[in-house]
């Protein structure tokens, strides 16, 4: 099964805030990550789980 294929919970989305702001994530479903706007970072999901480490986080343009 591709990771693509695995969904995040969205009750678990509902919950999670940014490990360094504590501001509200945006859901990208297309690119499977969670964007923090306040910190510039998009968090990646892998396999269905939120991977919200700073050092696996992608910078935002």
């Amino acid at each position: 099964m591709p990771s693509e294929a695995k969904k995040a919970d969205p009750r678990l989305l509902e919950i999670l805030v940014c490990p360094l702001t504590k501001a509200p994530l945006e859901y990208d479903a297309a690119r499977q990550e969670l964007i923090s706007r306040q910190a510039g970072l998009a968090f990646p999901i892998r396999e269905g789980i939120p991977v919200m480490l700073p050092d696996a986080a992608r910078k935002l343009d």
